[in-house]
């Protein structure tokens, strides 16, 4: 773990704070373990590993079962993200256009290695995700909370320049 990283990771009791305010808040919804996982993710940043027992405990269910959740979607995060996300679609009409090479061109530009890595500075994350729903104008990509459509490593570069 990167000194950046280790700097990003919330304390225990802050993470067991946050953990039980969203369980008050969301454990007696149907299907409560999602909306759980991203009021966790939506609060911290990230899932921490030490959050699974408390929340497989409070839903009556195992940790392997919450940890398979949160190891299933890519939308959800074990680490802390970079303060910028760059999330890179993988789905077949991107990869189609060109995502792949679109991806390893923001892991390489930004040094972020790894299927969810982040900068040695903590500035950027850089992640795969499956479908951003701009299969017609593909390859896609997100950079923070804004969608791009039809790019290149050439307009990702205008792109992360703009973010500067």
């Amino acid at each position: 773990m990167s000194s950046t990283t280790a700097s990003l990771i919330k304390a225990p009791a802050e993470i067991a704070a946050t953990v039980a305010r969203v369980l008050d808040e969301r454990a007696q919804l149907d299907g409560a373990l999602l909306p759980i996982l991203h009021g966790v993710q939506d609060e911290l940043g990230y899932i921490p590993a030490s959050s699974v027992g408390t929340i497989a405990q409070a839903l009556n269910l195992s940790r392997a079962e919450v940890h398979g959740v949160i190891t299933y979607y890519h939308h959800f995060r074990g680490e802390p993200a970079g303060k910028c996300v760059v999330q890179v679609c993988r789905a077949e009409s991107c990869r189609a256009m060109g995502g792949e090479e679109l991806l390893a061109h923001a892991r390489q530009k930004l040094g972020c290695h790894g299927e969810h890595g982040m900068s040695d500075d903590g500035a950027f994350s850089v992640e795969p995700v499956y479908c951003l729903g701009l299969c017609a104008s593909s390859p896609a990509l997100m950079v923070g909370e804004k969608l791009h459509a039809r790019m290149s490593p050439a307009k990702l570069d205008k792109v992360l320049e703009a973010q500067a």
